[in-house]
């Protein structure tokens, strides 16, 4: 008889239970992965999200990070520093998950299973994270904190749309 060691066994379950929990967390099936976003799309992507957040006088972190949630561009507009972490995550989370991190903090918002999202490293379920899509795949993501977190939301879908305009 062979024997699963019990941290494998309580990973699986927590894999499944997350896997439910985010199938749960939107309607349609999430956009599929992409190439990776490239450095003048990254580019493009924070001088629209900065611009945003300068309209509104916000003082903010913004992240964007590519399909396997690493670090690509970062700038830290007079932001405290735990907003640097923060962004990082956010971005990670709509990467990871293929959908904005208010997806998972509205999922978790209802208690039971779905805080199983805890259990997942890096995961940052607070809105203010989008996944960045060209031509109907995720190239990357991008994070932003500082404010509101309706308002970081608005600064990273801001850098976001700039790469689905044409």
């Amino acid at each position: 008889m062979r024997f699963i060691p019990r941290s494998a066994a309580l990973r699986a379950l927590f894999t499944a239970g997350l896997l439910s929990a985010s199938l749960h967390a939107a309607a349609q099936s999430p956009p599929p992965y992409g190439l990776s976003i490239n450095i003048e799309q990254a580019r493009k992507a924070m001088v629209a999200a900065e611009a945003e957040a300068h309209k509104n006088g916000w003082q903010v972190v913004i992240s964007i990070v590519d399909t396997g949630g690493h670090l690509v561009m970062l700038e830290r507009l007079e932001a405290q520093t735990a907003s640097v972490d923060i962004s990082i995550g956010k971005a990670r989370t709509a990467v990871a998950f293929r959908r904005p991190s208010k997806a998972l903090e509205d999922s978790m918002a209802t208690g039971g299973s779905t805080l199983r999202i805890l259990a997942v490293r890096d995961a940052m379920p607070l809105q203010g994270g989008v996944p960045i899509i060209v031509d109907g795949k995720i190239i990357g993501g991008i994070g932003c904190s500082g404010v509101l977190a309706s308002q970081d939301e608005l600064v990273a879908k801001a850098g976001a749309e700039a790469l689905m305009a044409k």
